[in-house]
C-alpha cells in the first residue's frame, strides 16, 4: 500500500528455534483505526515490539511515513511519531501526574523544554486535570489507564499503538477509554488497537488483521472478520 503511514513487509522474528513471526505484512493508512487481534501467543505483542523498536527483526522491512525504520532504535522511532501505551502502566511513582507528562513532552520538543500548559491541556482532554498534582498511587485503575494514554499523547504521536488499554476494566470504563480513542483519532492520530475485548475492537476498528501462531490469517472489516471461518477456528478450535 503506497499511501500507508506504516508498512510492515515480510516481518520475521525468531526466539532461538521458535518462529514467533513468519513473513507477516500489514499496512496502516494515515488516520485509520486499525485493529490487531489474535489468540494468546499469536504474535501480536512481538509484532508491536518490532514496530516500536524494542525488539530487532530477523527479516523483513518496516517503513514509517515513507522512511525505512527497520534498523532505527526505539527512541528514534518515538521522535518520528510512533508511540505505544502499555497494558500495565509504569508511571514515575515519585512524580505528580502532571510531572509524569514532562519527560515525553520534552522528548517530543527535542530537548527544548516541556511546557506545563501543554501538559495540563492533555490532562484536561483526557479527564485527569483534577488529579494533576496527585502521585500515581492515588489514582484508580481507570485513571491509571488514562494517565498511560496521557503520557503517550505527550509524546506527540502520529501513530498511537494502544496495547490492551481496556484489560480488566468494567463495561462503562471500556466505553470511557473508547470515547478517548475516538476523540484522538478525530484529531488526526492513526491508532492501532490491540485488545481482547472483542466488542471494543469491533466497534472501534475500520479494518482488522488477525494473527495466529505468528502468521497473518485474515484481514477485513469487522463484519468480514466475524464471519471468517479461519478466525473462528483460531479462537474456538475445530
Amino acid at each position: 500500500m503506497s499511501d500507508a503511514l506504516l508498512q510492515v513487509e515480510g516481518l520475521t522474528k525468531r526466539f532461538g528455534g521458535f518462529l514467533a513471526l513468519n513473513q507477516v505484512s500489514i499496512a496502516v493508512k494515515p488516520g485509520e483505526r486499525f485493529g490487531l487481534i489474535g489468540p494468546n501467543g499469536s504474535g501480536k505483542t512481538t509484532l508491536i515490539n518490532c514496530v516500536s523498536g524494542s525488539l530487532p527483526v530477523d527479516g523483513g522491512h518496516i517503513t514509517f511515513d515513507g522512511r525505512d525504520i527497520t534498523a532505527l532504535p526505539a527512541h528514534r522511532r518515538t521522535r518520528l511519531g510512533i508511540v505505544r501505551s502499555f497494558q500495565i502502566p509504569k508511571p514515575f511513582t515519585s512524580m505528580s501526574v502532571l510531572d509524569n507528562l514532562g519527560i515525553p513532552l520534552e522528548n517530543a520538543a527535542h530537548g527544548r523544554g516541556a511546557d506545563g500548559a501543554d501538559a495540563m491541556q492533555i490532562l484536561e482532554a483526557i479527564g485527569l486535570a483534577a488529579k494533576a498534582h496527585l502521585r500515581p498511587a492515588g489514582l484508580t485503575q481507570i485513571e491509571m489507564r488514562k494517565l498511560e494514554l496521557a503520557r503517550a499523547m505527550a509524546a506527540r504521536p502520529k501513530l498511537l499503538i494502544s496495547d490492551e488499554a481496556m484489560a480488566g476494566l468494567s463495561s462503562a470504563e471500556v466505553d470511557d477509554i473508547l470515547t478517548i480513542l475516538f476523540r484522538l483519532n478525530a484529531q488526526g492520530i492513526t491508532i492501532i488497537m490491540i485488545e481482547h475485548i472483542m466488542r471494543a475492537v469491533m466497534r472501534f476498528s475500520e479494518r482488522i488483521v488477525v494473527l495466529d501462531a505468528g502468521e497473518r490469517i485474515a484481514e477485513g472489516t469487522p463484519d468480514e472478520i466475524v464471519r471468517n471461518p479461519a478466525v473462528e477456528k483460531a479462537y474456538l478450535g475445530e
